[in-house]
Formats: C-alpha cells, sequence, structure tokens
C-alpha cells in the first residue's frame, strides 16, 4: 500500500542514509558487537552528517525538523540489520526532556555538542529494587547548605549508553518519601561523567542489542550544581511521563520497520536456498508462513503509519501509544520468530542479520513498559 507519511525531503534523506549505512557501518558492525559499542568517533560522524540534530533549533545548530526524520533511520538501520548503537536513546529519548525544560542558558550550554556528537548522553531512572515502579526510586540528592549544589548518592542499573555518556540525566528523590504520594519529591538532575564520585560500574552482558552499552552507575557524595536542575525541583514524575508516548512510539516504529525487514530477510532467503532439489520457496508451507507473515507485517505498518501522523499534529495520547507499543513490538516477535524458522539452522547464526533482529527485538517488549504495563494503562483508557 502507497505510504503519505514521508515527503521528497524525507525519501532524499533515507537515500543519504542508506548510502551511509551500506559504507560506513555494514562492513565494522561486527567490530562494534565484539566491543559492545560502536567507536566514540562514530557519533560525532553521525553529528557531521547532520543526524543528532535532526530535532535540535536551529540556533543550536540543529536542523529543526520533525521526529517523522527519526522514523526514517530506524528503517534503514532495520532494512540493513544495524543498529547505531546508544543513538536512539540519546536522539529520541533525552533530546525531549532538554527541549521541553531545559532553560535557555542550558541549551546553550549542552545542545551543541548534543548535536555535534561531542556530548553523548544517557537517562538513569531504573534501579536494582524498582524496575517499573519508578516512584519507588532510593538515589537521593540533597540539597547543600549553601544552596549551591546536591549531593548525589545512589545506584542505576540497565542504563542504555551509560559507559560512553558525557551527561547523565539522573532521576533522584530531592524531597522525603511520603506514603500519601509516592510520585512527589522526585527530580532529574544533569550529572557531568566526569565528575568526583561518578563511575561506571559493571557493563551489563546482554543476548541483544550488542551494539548498544548498557551499565550499571553508582554515585558517591557526587556534587551537582543546582544550574543542573533539569525544570523544577519534586517535578520529575510528571516530566518522565510526558515523554513516555514518544518513548513508547518511537520503540513502535522500530518494530514496524525490524518486522519488514524480517519478512524481506526471509523471503530473499527461501529463494536462493535450495532443500531437496528445490527452492524452500516452492514448499506450500514457506508460501503460507511468508503470507501470514507479510499480512501482520502490512497491519503493524498501517498502525505505525498511523500513531506516527497523530504524534505529527500532536494527537496522540498516552494510551494509543501504549496500543502502538503493545502491538507492534507483539507482533514483531511472532513475525521474526516465524522468518527465523524458514531460515533453518542458519537462523540461529549471528552472521545472518534475521538472529540479531530475534535476539534484539526480545527486549522492546520489556523496556519502555513492559508488554504487561501497556495492558494496564490500555484496560485503565478503557475505564476498567
Amino acid at each position: 500500500m502507497r505510504r503519505t507519511v514521508f515527503n521528497e525531503e524525507h525519501e532524499a534523506f533515507r537515500q543519504t542514509l542508506r548510502d551511509f549505512i551500506e559504507k560506513e557501518v555494514v562492513p565494522v558492525h561486527h567490530e562494534w558487537e565484539e566491543d559492545g559499542h560502536p567507536p566514540r568517533d562514530f557519533y560525532r560522524r553521525l553529528g557531521e552528517l547532520g543526524i543528532l540534530g535532526i530535532e535540535v533549533p536551529q540556533e543550536y545548530g540543529g536542523a529543526g525538523e520533525g521526529f517523522t526524520y527519526q522514523a526514517v533511520v530506524m528503517e534503514e538501520t532495520a532494512r540493513a540489520g544495524v543498529t547505531f548503537g546508544s543513538y536512539s536513546v540519546h536522539a529520541n529519548l533525552i533530546l525531549p526532556y532538554l527541549l521541553a525544560y531545559a532553560t535557555d542558558e542550558q541549551k546553550r550550554r549542552w545542545l551543541p555538542g548534543f548535536v555535534s556528537g561531542d556530548l553523548m548522553t544517557a537517562i538513569a531512572m531504573t534501579e536494582p529494587g524498582t524496575g517499573s515502579d519508578l516512584a519507588n526510586i532510593q538515589t537521593r540528592a540533597t540539597l547543600s547548605d549553601d544552596g549551591t549544589h546536591y549531593v548525589l548518592n545512589g545506584a542505576k542499573t540497565f542504563i542504555t549508553g551509560g559507559a560512553l555518556a558525557d551527561l547523565v540525566l539522573v532521576v533522584a528523590r530531592t524531597a522525603p518519601y511520603d506514603p500519601e504520594d509516592r510520585r512527589a519529591g522526585l527530580s532529574i538532575l544533569c550529572v557531568e561523567s566526569a565528575s568526583d564520585g561518578f563511575s561506571v560500574g559493571r557493563k551489563l552482558t546482554k543476548i541483544g542489542m550488542k551494539t548498544s552499552d548498557t551499565a550499571e552507575l553508582s554515585f558517591v557524595d557526587v556534587e551537582v550544581p543546582v544550574a543542573n536542575l533539569l525544570g523544577q525541583e519534586g517535578k520529575g514524575f510528571s516530566y518522565l511521563s510526558h515523554n513516555l508516548a514518544q518513548e513508547r512510539l518511537a520503540i513502535a516504529l522500530g518494530q514496524a520497520a525490524a518486522a519488514e525487514a524480517a519478512l524481506r530477510f526471509a523471503t530473499a532467503y527461501v529463494k536462493d536456498r535450495t532443500v531437496f532439489g528445490q527452492p524452500v520457496a516452492a514448499f506450500q508451507n514457506t508460501k503460507f508462513v511468508l503470507a501470514e507473515c507479510a499480512t501482520e507485517v502490512q497491519a503493524v505498518r498501517l498502525f505505525a503509519d498511523r500513531v506516527l501522523e497523530l504524534h505529527a499534529a500532536g494527537e496522540l495520547t498516552v494510551a494509543d501509544a501504549a496500543r502502538a507499543k503493545l502491538f507492534c513490538t507483539e507482533a514483531a516477535g511472532r513475525v521474526i520468530d516465524k522468518c527465523l524458522q524458514l531460515h533453518g539452522g542458519y537462523g540461529y547464526v549471528t552472521e545472518y542479520p534475521i538472529a540479531r533482529l530475534y535476539a534484539d527485538t526480545r527486549v522492546t517488549r520489556i523496556y519502555g513498559g513492559t508488554s504487561e504495563v501497556m495492558k494496564t494503562i490500555i484496560a485503565k483508557d478503557l475505564g476498567l
């Protein structure tokens, strides 16, 4: 079906990006997986190409364009079977916080480096004992007696991009825990990784997302200037909720692209692979499985494009974003599993992109809010 979400400028950007990926990413991607992340200069290369600053206002060195360009990035990386490390967290998750809540001074201080790739970012919400229960955060920040800085203590885990980040948005409790209002008293502090008392702990080994570094972080009496408080003190929980719709939209779009890529990989493989003297594509089961997958991919694509349009119009609700994430991630899991099966034993070998897709897509039903959390949000929207 003809798509209407992209214009000529998007398609020109797509071709430039596709050429870049083919020439500069695909040949070395396996090295990134072995190292656990791309080289630091890769992010500067993304900055040179303008990819990191797509949505950043022009006054700070960006292009001032819309989120739809990010959808093109997701589609092209999936198409090539590669990932850009922690790029998505930096561009799709962190930036909306900075644009919405940073002061003019903070934007002048951070956004030019954000655009160039000289300042990479991460966000530290999850703790060993919290998971999805952000209201139970234990990391604490106490204002100094002279009121010039906070003293930060605590630990975070599952922090994407945490090992290489220069600036980490840390969610911490700045007021005593109130059982009557568990969401109160949380703030977001922008912590420079060069600060004394900040340390990167264990780098977590994952079954997928091999080019995206994931680390444990700890803070021991880290002094954070009050000038690095993002927004207002105590408003952290509402800030986190504000950006969840776009975060979940990004995950949904990424999985729509992953499902499409899996279908393309499998279709090409079964046409080329011969079993019992004929192509795998000649068997009725193969045709039926791919027909099922193609139908589900089309449904996912239509849904993903529609929520992208809603977001561009400023009409995407929290519940619709939850529906999109739930449907697209669950459907992508089904499609990719079927497409891997058609590869036979080769589908389990990481040399083939279908194997990487299979491993990478599993976490999408967990991060950004689990499928179970999405169902809870949708049920609430139904008045249940």
